[in-house]
């Protein structure tokens, strides 16, 4: 927890208790449903939660932004932003239904009340829209960038226009070239000096 407060302070108390709450609840459900690799869950703040968090630095959704998850896994990086953004809606998507299951159980343990769920693929969403769809891990850029540009709505109404932000790692510059997109790609430990991110970007792609 001491890695989150050194980079970030100004939390209130419930934000606190819910950070606070985040490595208990994992450890716990990881023993049910494995979402976190066992070398992984001793560091979860800085390899998961701080992660996560490096979205927050470089966009800051406004209160009632949507932003959807795809592939959300066992909640990162959308639990940790929920919890950094209240006034933010979240949605979590996976095709694996016990991932939805820890994301839901965190969620209530931590009491985080802006997340919603979805069992189902992102491509097959067809009734909604979004500000943002964010992802860590999960796909290359070409198909991330597929199955986002249809969710993403035309009216921008944050700082950044809307787009789809993602967290990947590695030499990115043939995935990118095969996306076809001409993102913005920023160093995480430009943003966290941790060894740990050295190598780990955020892609930002804006839907034109």
């Amino acid at each position: 927890m001491d890695i989150i407060l050194k980079y970030f302070s100004e939390f209130s108390s419930l934000q606190l208790q819910q950070f606070e709450a985040l490595e208990g609840l994992y450890k716990e459900w990881n023993e049910k449903i494995n979402v976190v690799s066992r070398k992984d869950i001793d560091q979860i703040y800085l390899h998961h939660v701080l992660h996560s968090l490096s979205i927050a630095a470089i966009a800051n959704f406004k209160p009632g932004a949507e932003v959807i998850d795809i592939g959300c896994g066992g909640g990162f990086p959308c639990i940790p932003l929920a919890i950094f953004f209240p006034e933010v809606k979240f949605h979590a998507v996976d095709s694996i239904g016990k991932k939805l299951k820890v994301v839901e159980a965190v969620a209530e343990g931590a009491n985080i009340k802006n997340i919603t769920t979805q069992h189902t693929r992102a491509e097959e969403i067809k009734n909604r829209k979004f500000d943002f769809a964010i992802s860590r891990a999960v796909a290359p850029l070409k198909e991330l960038w597929t199955w986002s540009k249809p969710l993403l709505k035309k009216e921008n109404r944050n700082e950044i226009n809307n787009g789809l932000i993602c967290l990947k790692g590695g030499d990115l510059h043939q995935e990118i070239f095969e996306s076809g997109t001409r993102p913005k790609m920023m160093s995480v430990y430009d943003i966290f000096n941790e060894d740990f991110f050295k190598e780990k970007y955020i892609i930002y792609v804006k839907k034109n």
